[in-house]
């Protein structure tokens, strides 16, 4: 059974469907993105469900989306950990092991045709990309908004939804409030892709865990 989470006033309860409006996103065709060389998760990709094993390793994979879904301001899943990572603090460099990381990337609507082929690797780093992820693990105040470690604080952000720990629930999270909370008053552009990851590297730990029935909407 899963257990419901309620964020502020940015999540709330849901039952993850396919409404007018609304794709659910499935895995097969998601692509892997090392972060390190020799590291790298082992994940099991279905239409549903995306399993990975994290053991001493880091690695994401990420899809795009499609472009009716721009302008999404909504997303939910169900995620599930069955073994956890220690507690870590998400703002220091190479110290912020995490179970799942769930990422939303957009960009500006005048650079979407120029980007259309890029990779994930060339996205990232990109001063006029904004990444905002949403993470299970960390010992950080759940829901308030972290700058990233890594390269420019401006352009990626975590939220913690769910400190480490194991378990399973639904969540749902507001896109644009979020969006907000975490890059100021300034125009989300355009949704283009979505990534899942986990990172053990830093604690030499090791992750089971699982994310299923991703909505966008």
């Amino acid at each position: 059974m899963f257990r419901t989470l309620t964020i502020a006033a940015t999540l709330s309860a849901t039952t993850a469907a396919t409404t007018a409006g609304a794709e659910q996103i499935g895995f097969t065709d998601w692509t892997e993105q090392r972060i390190k060389l020799l590291s790298s998760n082992d994940y099991t990709q279905g239409e549903d469900t995306l399993t990975f094993v994290s053991d001493n390793t880091i690695s994401l994979l990420w899809t795009r989306l499609p472009e009716s879904l721009s302008d999404a301001t909504t997303a939910s899943w169900d995620w599930a950990v069955r073994q956890s990572v220690p507690p870590t603090d998400l703002s220091v460099k190479g110290g912020d092991d995490r179970n799942i990381a769930v990422y939303f990337l957009w960009v500006p609507e005048d650079v979407v045709p120029e980007l259309e082929e890029a990779e994930i690797r060339s996205l990232i780093g990109r001063d006029d990309v904004r990444i905002l992820q949403y993470v299970w693990g960390g010992n950080n105040p759940v829901g308030e908004p972290i700058p990233s470690p890594y390269g420019n604080p401006e352009t990626g952000v975590t939220i913690p939804l769910r400190q480490a720990d194991t378990g399973s629930e639904s969540v749902t999270v507001d896109l644009i409030a979020d969006f907000a909370r975490a890059f100021g008053d300034r125009e989300p552009g355009s949704l283009i892709g979505m990534a899942v990851s986990g990172d053990s590297d830093g604690t030499e730990s090791l992750i089971e865990a699982e994310v299923s029935a991703v909505v966008v909407e």
